[in-house]
């Protein structure tokens, strides 16, 4: 098929391969426009923009898709359909429309539960044992359209955002090749109106771990926010990340620490914390931060 290709972030390149590995003619790469980034503040050209530059592709990042000009070129490429994954912009009706066959999108949940744009991030906080991923005919509302095909997966005790984000990347760039073949026969299933749930984009003021919470939701946060924008507490005056945890036994005062393994107690319960960064610094698992930074059995947290 004639792919118009829509997305972003280092979630959205796997399908773009995959794609191109299943023959499917790429017609254009949209994606946001290059931002600043790095200590010197150049512009770098998003994940997707980077991997579609290095294929030879055409790729076209416009601010806004409202744009007369933009909507007219996007129609003149004739594209079958449209493929968007994480792209970052809302597309108005007359992009909608432009593909023979509409516009698909990957959606890293199993709709109605967690619309919206921190889906991963939402399902570990939540302590959701199942997710998945959802390919999805687009229509005006946010994540609400009709769904094609659906696949679940698993979330482990100990599985982080970034773990499970790199699962679900690959399992959507199968599910949409998979949609694109079977495009004829699929027949769309309307959303249930029960179960809807909202995944709000995460803010960073979340990210400060309060000890005086159950070990279930502290290790959930932690996790849930891995690697980005990555849970924190302070040690010694010292702002750290914390990357990974399980649950452990013991109990103490909140923010605790119970014993030379990192295990912190919580309101409820205790957590092992298992992968750690300090400020510019590289993230440490936790045996080789306590070779750099001594916490001291009875630190508060």
């Amino acid at each position: 098929m004639r792919v118009i290709f829509m997305g972003t972030p280092d979630f959205s390149a796997p399908t773009l391969d995959a794609l191109i590995a299943a023959g499917h003619d790429i017609a254009a790469v949209y994606s946001q426009p290059p931002r600043p980034a790095g200590r010197g503040k150049k512009d770098r050209p998003t994940p997707v923009h980077a991997r579609a530059r290095a294929l030879g592709l055409e790729v076209r990042h416009p601010v806004s898709l409202r744009d007369a000009d933009v909507q007219a070129a996007y129609r003149a490429l004739n594209a079958d359909v449209a493929v968007v994954v994480a792209f970052g912009l809302i597309l108005p009706q007359a992009v909608l429309d432009a593909p023979t066959h509409g516009c698909l999108n990957i959606h890293a949940s199993l709709l109605p539960r967690w619309r919206g744009a921190a889906p991963i991030h939402r399902a570990i906080m939540a302590g959701d044992a199942v997710t998945g991923v959802c390919i999805m005919q687009m229509e005006a509302g946010l994540d609400t359209g009709p769904v094609l095909l659906r696949e679940e997966a698993q979330i482990g005790a100990e599985d982080t955002t970034g773990q499970l984000h790199d699962r679900l990347s690959a399992m959507g760039a199968g599910l949409i090749c998979e949609a694109l073949e079977r495009l004829d026969t699929l027949v769309p299933q309307a959303q249930s109106t029960e179960g809807v749930t909202y995944a709000a984009k995460i803010d960073k003021a979340e990210a400060r771990v309060d000890w005086g919470r159950d070990a279930a939701e502290v290790d959930r946060l932690i996790r849930g926010l891995s690697p980005f924008p990555g849970a924190w507490c302070e040690i010694d005056g010292q702002r750290v990340k914390l990357l990974a945890s399980r649950l452990a036994e013991g109990q103490g005062a909140p923010g605790e620490v119970l014993d030379n393994q990192l295990t912190v107690a919580c309101g409820k319960g205790a957590v092992q914390l298992l992968r750690l960064q300090r400020a510019g610094r590289a993230a440490q698992d936790a045996g080789e931060f306590l070779r750099g930074m001594t916490v001291p059995v009875g630190t508060r947290l």
